[in-house]
């Protein structure tokens, strides 16, 4: 990958629905030169997806917390089981394993705090392994969904 590599991922980071007209003038490329790049560039799996950034505060979803998890055991099987269960509950916008102790992290956004009670009580305090579960509040974002720094 090279500086003209990153500059289009740079620009794409900002703009996702450029066309690719727009994209070479930005990077100063011609159009065709331009489009190879980026054919090679998704192919490699630099580029993964392309898609609309929602704001949930604006669609109502405005309860933001994280929830620590800890295993009970650290099995295969068992991790597997709780992973594959992760996958089921659509409020769970991230979920991360975690070396050391809590072993998971999980990013939720609900409605409201009684939307958030009922995912903690009906899905992640039922989720397999489970041994505790502890929840934060999100009081203020800061940064989010930075570009990654080419």
């Amino acid at each position: 990958m090279d500086a003209l590599d990153r500059k289009i991922l740079a620009e794409l980071q900002r703009d996702g629905r450029l066309s690719v007209t727009d994209l070479a003038e930005r990077v100063g490329l011609s159009v065709s030169p331009c489009h190879r790049r980026l054919r090679a560039l998704e192919q490699a799996g630099a580029i993964s997806a392309y898609r609309a950034h929602l704001d949930a505060k604006t669609l109502g979803l405005t309860f933001d917390a994280k929830v620590f998890v800890t295993m009970n055991a650290a099995d295969r099987r068992t991790l597997d089981t709780f992973e594959q269960a992760l996958i089921d509950i659509p409020h769970i916008t991230h979920a991360q394993r975690l070396f050391g102790d809590p072993d998971y992290l999980l990013h939720v956004i609900t409605r409201d705090l009684p939307a958030f009670q009922e995912v903690y009580d009906e899905q992640l305090a039922t989720l397999p392994g489970v041994q505790r579960l502890r929840s934060t509040l999100v009081m203020k974002t800061i940064v989010e969904d930075r570009p990654l720094h080419l």
